[in-house]
């Protein structure tokens, strides 16, 4: 049974690891503090990039010989196999940690057995110690490895009467600089930002993130299944790679600054086939996406049943008229409501953010969702 020392070091490295964020995919975010034969913390370290060290090789090199009978306390089982680096399971080896101690099992077929490998060897291994907190903090990678499409966070911006623009369009800026700062926060974390042709013919939005120096810009993605987009549009400026994603039956636009792909359209033929998009971003290593169009691609999102997290900015203004923040969903009865569990509450300067997830079991699929057209 786990420690107490070993339940506060899994705690810190469950700190350790969301410093990855928006920095390792698509490898997971990873935290690992080392434990000395006493139980004192030895050495700590997180995976910072990928293609660099683990989390566990940073921190056996924090610990030196310090780790020799000591204790590895890591957020995800070491893996057990050599990519760009080799088996952190043969590493925990050599430095003769006695005792491993992990949150969440590996779900991946080539770097599970991590666990296996050192228990044959003789080492006390031990699983699921605070495994909620470190699912919570790795919740895109293990989505997208599990699911095989890429984790979906909806973000979106309302009055506190569910509107995202006034009645002539206008909508800069409904919610404070507070949340808009936070909104780069999670530009910066995810692989990818997705909208659609309205959105981007409305606010021709950026879509970089702003943040410290070195900040990881996201794949920038417009949904425009009509090859609509105009050449000036600020997304082709080259400050982040862009991915324009048009229809099969339309001619694909040259445009500098982006690569361009086709996809098939969504059944009935308004929009693209949310289920192709996801396919199409994961095939270039996208492991999690921040969908930020408007309502009705929001709408064709939830009803492919493909949104993974929601976070709300909701702002103390009333409009009475105006766009909905969210449109068509598929949804023609309460029975098949998309029931959601809020999992935080934060005020930000005078908005409130608001997070949930889709209940499992909330609500059946809506069948052959049509729901498509980009906005």
């Amino acid at each position: 049974m786990a420690t107490t020392a070993e339940a506060e070091a899994m705690r810190r490295a469950v700190a350790l690891a969301a410093r990855g964020l928006g920095h390792t995919s698509p490898n997971p975010v990873v935290g690992c503090v080392i434990l000395d034969a006493d139980g004192r913390v030895a050495g700590e370290g997180w995976h910072q990039r990928a293609g660099g060290p683990h989390a566990e090789v940073h921190a056996l090199r924090d610990a030196g010989e310090r780790a020799r009978g000591g204790t590895a306390v890591v957020t995800l089982e070491p893996c057990n196999h050599t990519g760009r680096t080799g088996p952190c399971a043969q590493a925990l080896l050599e430095a003769g940690i006695a005792r491993v101690v992990y949150a969440v099992a590996d779900p991946t077929d080539g770097a599970a057995g991590g666990a296996a490998t050192l228990a044959a060897a003789g080492t006390a291994v031990e699983s699921g110690l605070l495994a909620e907190e470190a699912t919570a903090v790795n919740e895109a990678w293990l989505t997208s490895v599990r699911h095989g499409r890429p984790f979906v966070l909806w973000k979106y911006a309302a009055t506190l009467d569910g509107r995202s623009a006034a009645a002539d369009g206008t909508s800069r800026w409904i919610t404070s600089a507070a949340s808009r700062a936070d909104v780069h926060r999670l530009r910066a974390e995810a692989d990818a930002v997705v909208i659609g042709s309205g959105t981007l013919r409305a606010d021709d939005p950026h879509l970089a993130a702003r943040g410290p120096e070195g900040v990881r810009q996201p794949l920038r993605v417009v949904l425009d299944s009509d090859a609509t987009i105009a050449p000036g549009a600020r997304v082709l400026d080259g400050t982040a790679p862009t991915l324009i994603a048009v229809a099969e039956d339309v001619a694909a636009p040259r445009l500098p600054g982006a690569d361009t792909v086709r996809l098939p359209r969504a059944a009935g033929g308004r929009g693209l086939h949310i289920p192709a998009v996801l396919d199409e971003l994961l095939s270039r290593g996208v492991r999690s996406v921040l969908l930020e169009g408007g309502p009705t691609l929001a709408g064709a999102f939830l009803a492919a049943r493909a949104v993974d997290k929601v976070v709300g900015y909701l702002a103390p203004v009333l409009l009475g008229a105006g766009a909905p923040a969210l449109a068509d969903a598929g949804i023609t009865t309460i029975t098949q409501a998309l029931r959601l569990t809020v999992t935080d509450v934060l005020r930000l300067g005078p908005d409130l953010r608001v997070t949930a997830a889709p209940e499992p079991s909330a609500a059946p699929a809506v069948p052959n969702p049509t729901v498509s057209e980009e906005s």
